[in-house]
């Protein structure tokens, strides 16, 4: 089961703060949309981490990146709490995202994220699971960073998921180090964010609201040392998981072992 999703404290509400910051919000997405439509390939990657980082600035999310990335070419591996993660992530260079199918069917956000050159996969069918795992490999062999978010859903930041393992096949494909990166939400107190967690019925909406109303949000994404493909990938998920957990003081559940084994796992 998921952790539990604590409401916001008390005292949390400002109106006119989450007015204004809503009011800049769709500004920056404007100009986001326009830059992202006129601007060329190299630029438009420039252009998507600025406004990333200015969303989170919006947002009233303060951004700390602990450790490095490598030369590239590296299966970036996130644990998944929320979107505050998948932008804070975008800020660190140019890098695609695995992210569902159903995103870029949303409106606006699914255009971004296609001419972002996101990589969609469709959890129902195997056969476009391939294809995206294919695709993975072959960007991380021209050099690209590729972002995925294992647990294939979010959590709370209390508990968290088992790591499936498909997509860790892309980096063997592709002779690719896997970076794990562990991402932490806080509150000003430095207790965990779990309100800002988006989770269980929330739409996109509700979860944008909750974060605006809170008194702002610390997102920390620890950068480890990068692990060297391995010939199975049930290891590598399970070895980046424990990566992130040893930061995150938060277990990983091992992905149960099926009578017939597939690539959903």
């Amino acid at each position: 089961m998921r952790g539990r999703l604590h409401p916001p404290h008390d005292g949390v509400g400002r109106p006119a703060l989450v007015a204004v910051r809503l009011c800049v919000l769709a500004a920056v997405l404007v100009v986001t949309v326009v830059g992202v439509a006129l601007l060329p390939g190299g630029a438009r990657a420039r252009w998507l981490r600025t406004c990333n980082r200015v969303v989170l600035r919006c947002c009233g999310v303060r951004l700390r990146i602990v450790g490095e990335l490598g030369a590239g070419g590296e299966l970036l591996s996130v644990n998944h709490l929320s979107w505050i993660e998948v932008l804070a992530v975008g800020t660190l260079r140019p890098v695609r995202m695995v992210a569902k199918r159903e995103m870029g069917d949303w409106p606006v956000i699914g255009g971004i994220a296609r001419r972002s050159g996101a990589l969609f996969v469709d959890r129902a069918g195997l056969r476009g699971l391939r294809t995206t795992v294919a695709d993975t490999a072959d960007a991380l062999r021209d050099g690209g960073d590729v972002a995925v978010f294992p647990e294939g859903t979010t959590w709370c930041g209390a508990a968290a998921g088992p790591f499936r393992r498909a997509v860790f096949q892309a980096a063997i494909d592709a002779a690719a180090p896997v970076r794990p990166i562990a991402a932490v939400l806080r509150l000003p107190s430095g207790e965990r964010a779990t309100a800002a967690a988006f989770i269980g019925e929330q739409t996109l909406w509700d979860s944008l609201m909750r974060v605006l109303r809170l008194p702002g949000l610390e997102c920390e994404l620890t950068i480890l040392p990068a692990l060297p493909p391995s010939a199975d990938r049930r290891e590598l998920a399970a070895r980046a998981g424990d990566a992130i957990a040893a930061v995150t003081q938060v277990p990983h559940p091992a992905v149960r072992r099926r009578a017939r084994t597939s690539m959903a796992a």
